[in-house]
């Protein structure tokens, strides 16, 4: 069962709550995926169910298809978030990262067919989350950047200067119709180089130049 954790490894004293994510939010991760850049945060949502911590070990389950790997910018909200909050980044507690995983195949053809993805992107498991870092003060106003390996290659690199929209933006848009409660975490948009998982592989994820997280990738079909 999923808990949020700090990076000292004790435990967060919050329950776990939704994930709001963010889709398209750098210009050429849209690009690459042959979709248009977007005037407004497109948002989707991953349940409770979907989260899982990053490492030792993350399962795959190969018979729902490739898995694509989506490394992004994490915020745990630690006191409510509404659309009367003035500066809703001093309500967020902790940053970390976490792999936003994809059924991409089935994520085509929902799309295709103008149909919700959350088969493709909120089944369990699909979220994948580092401890914690606690925010200190400015650290959510100055630039963040965050490093993602598969088999000691370095496959995504991101930075907050280069999202469409910036981390104040997402969080006055998301609760123009979400309410955000402690616990509940934001995922923030992946940079461009996603690309699918494969059974064995060793990932790891790094927030600045901060601890390294490690993670292998277990194959299993049902």
């Amino acid at each position: 069962m999923y808990q949020h954790k700090w990076i000292s490894g004790e435990e967060i004293a919050l329950p776990v709550g939704k994930a709001v994510c963010i889709g398209r939010n750098y210009v050429a991760h849209a690009k690459e995926l042959n979709n248009p850049i977007p005037s407004n945060p497109l948002l989707f949502m991953k349940p409770a169910s979907a989260l899982c911590d990053f490492g030792p070990e993350i399962c795959i389950d190969q018979s729902k298809g490739e898995h694509h790997y989506e490394a992004e910018l994490v915020l745990l909200v630690g006191n409510l978030i509404d659309s009367d909050s003035a500066e809703p980044l001093r309500h967020v507690c902790g940053v970390g990262l976490g792999l936003d995983l994809t059924l991409r195949e089935l994520q085509t053809q929902l799309k295709e067919k103008g149909h919700p993805w959350e088969t493709a992107k909120a089944f369990d498991g699909s979220g994948c989350i580092t401890p914690f870092l606690p925010v200190s003060e400015d650290m959510l106003s100055t630039e963040m950047t965050y490093q993602f390996w598969q088999n000691e290659v370095l496959k995504q690199q991101g930075k907050s200067a280069n999202m469409i929209f910036n981390l104040e933006t997402l969080l006055k848009e998301i609760t123009q119709f979400f309410t955000l409660y402690p616990g509940d975490i934001v995922m923030t948009g992946t940079p461009e180089g996603v690309g699918p998982l494969g059974a064995g592989d060793q990932l790891k994820l790094q927030l600045g130049a901060g601890e390294i997280f490690h993670s292998s990738v277990h194959g299993k079909a049902s």
